[in-house]
């Protein structure tokens, strides 16, 4: 081969400079997949440190097996377990001898040529750090959701974090690769002992410290999420107030890190993230909890909301997230917990009553008309919170679903709705669509094109409803399953809103029902309502699509 030949085979080949951190602690099962798939990934990689936290159902032992054959792993056994996730990283992070390094939880895998794109991008952009895609897991579906998709849908290259402010959206360590020397340099380490999210506060430590930043679209982390395992990871258990508290305390960090090292709008961007993500998840998992949580929650959140000042409320004052902790900060006591689920859905739904002070600005409620929500006036269409409810009825002769779109103090008439389209999404493949007709919208109590008013005979306000089939058939002929009811508001001008349903509650809504089919015999068919209150489906074809039913819900009481 000549001289030309081999500088581009050196080129396309990386050299191994990459040493891959893997922490566990009892969780056998899966952590010797995890580390041969950072193994797997071939010459890129020089060393893989697994970190074992002191687990006590045999890990340690799996690991030392593993090692005595490959001699690029090299096995680290803690005596104390730490509590979480941030010292055994740190251990790792010490021991490591390469230019750069990743991180790896034991429940999770490296896809294939992970570390060797997120490697040819820094060494491409002369980065300290270089990130890519990961993506959510479910098991056991299998189903995949993009990690902050938008931020990795191109390649780019960053040279200062408060270019791209949306960075602190990404608060995970773990599907990014790190130049060794620059965390050292800097002193960056996860904070140590039992603290929850602490990749937020690395994260934020990392951004401080001003790194060039490579992106790229490649997928290079696999999150696993087991919602049903018998110990939920970290971030999963969240059915505890101190989970809530460990969070709110993160975020604290994380802002002050940044505010300290002179990133203003970074810090900025910390809360608002809080206010758009972390607050509304919270907020959709409200009603599973009990009274004594949900005060404990509130009382927590007023005094982190307390915290923030003008400039952080007055910036995109109409966003959900940022009603929601207005609604918060003016109640002392847990208040409208079922509509501000609603809200803090997405997309976002605000549901009536929709109050007016009395001289005529619209409010939160008459019980909290310090909360304006003026600033909706403002908002352009396609970002308005509609109210759609849905009612699903199955029979014999045919399943109807009757929709129905609220006014929004004058917005919905003055835009002029049309159609609603339909569409019916499978949770396990996102793929996988069935569309239903277009539905036409006719105006009732007292809405009228272009009105400026929102109220109808007898104070009630404005609505546009109608009515479709569905087929349960198509639906269950691609198996049992659950979908998701998407809709798409169409208005006059051509504009458009996508939303979900709210779940009407009423009498029998919600039953499970078997129902004739021609060819599949029977379907068994159950109207829900999902954590954040919209309307979804689940089906069943056949006798053994009923049997598989039965024993999911023998399984489900027996767990």
């Amino acid at each position: 081969m000549n001289a030309e030949g081999e500088t581009e085979r050196a080129t396309r080949t990386p050299r191994s400079r990459v040493a891959v951190v893997v922490i566990g602690h009892d969780d056998a099962a899966h952590v010797t997949d995890a580390v041969r798939s950072a193994l797997a990934q071939g010459l890129a990689v020089r060393e893989v440190v697994a970190v074992d936290d002191c687990s006590q159902d045999g890990s340690a032992g799996l690991l030392e097996r593993l090692a005595a054959s490959e001699p690029r792993l090299k096995v680290i056994r803690r005596r104390v377990n730490s509590g979480g996730c941030g010292t055994p990283r740190n251990t790792g992070l010490g021991a490591v001898t390469s230019p750069y390094v990743m991180f790896l939880d034991s429940d999770d895998i490296l896809p294939p040529g992970a570390v060797e794109a997120l490697l040819r991008a820094a060494e491409g952009a002369h980065a300290e750090v270089a990130g890519g895609l990961c993506v959510r897991r479910e098991l056991p579906s299998g189903r995949e959701v993009p990690w902050q998709g938008r931020l990795y849908a191109l390649h780019a290259v960053v040279p200062h974090p408060a270019r791209r402010p949306r960075l602190v959206h990404d608060t995970l360590c773990v599907n990014k690769l790190y130049r060794t020397d620059f965390l050292r340099t800097h002193g960056i380490r996860f904070p140590e002992g039992r603290f929850p999210y602490e990749d937020v506060v690395f994260s934020a430590r990392v951004l401080a410290a001003v790194p060039r930043i490579a992106l790229v679209p490649d997928r290079v982390y696999v999150w696993h999420v087991r919602r049903s395992a018998g110990r939920l990871s970290i971030s999963l258990d969240r059915a505890g107030v101190e989970n809530w508290r460990a969070r709110t305390q993160a975020c604290r960090q994380a802002y002050e890190v940044l505010l300290g090292a002179g990133q203003k709008e970074l810090a900025r961007a910390v809360r608002a993230k809080f206010l758009d993500h972390d607050l509304r998840m919270y907020v959709r998992e409200l009603g599973l909890r009990d009274a004594a949580y949900q005060r404990a929650w509130w009382e927590l959140t007023r005094a982190h909301l307390a915290e923030y000042d003008a400039d952080d409320w007055a910036r995109n004052p109409a966003a959900p997230g940022r009603l929601i902790g207005r609604v918060v900060l003016a109640s002392p006591e847990p208040c409208d917990l079922l509509r501000l689920r609603e809200l803090a859905a997405r997309p976002a739904r605000l549901c009536p009553p929709y109050a007016r002070a009395a001289d005529g600005t619209p409010v939160w409620s008459h019980g909290l008309p310090q909360v304006s929500l003026e600033p909706l006036q403002a908002r352009p269409v396609r970002a308005l919170p509609f109210a759609v409810d849905g009612e699903l009825r199955p029979g014999a002769r045919g399943t109807r679903l009757r929709l129905r779109l609220h006014e929004l103090y004058g917005r919905a008439a003055q835009a002029g709705p049309e159609a609603l389209e339909v569409e019916w999404r499978h949770r396990d493949d996102g793929d996988v669509v069935v569309r239903g007709a277009r539905v036409a919208l006719a105006a009732c109590a007292g809405a009228r094109p272009g009105a400026a008013g929102t109220a109808g005979p007898e104070g009630r306000e404005a609505t546009w409803s109608g009515e479709t089939a569905v087929d349960l058939g198509a639906l269950a002929a691609l198996g049992a399953g659950t979908w998701d009811l998407r809709l798409r508001v169409r208005f006059r001008d051509g504009a458009s809103r996508d939303v979900t349903a709210h779940a009407l509650r009423g009498a029998g809504l919600l039953r499970r029902r078997a129902v004739p089919n021609a060819r599949l015999g029977v379907v068994l068919v159950q109207p829900y309502s999902t954590h954040s209150g919209a309307l979804a489906l689940r089906v069943a074809p056949g006798v053994r699509g009923v049997l598989s039913v039965v024993r999911a819900r023998l399984r489900r009481l027996l767990h």
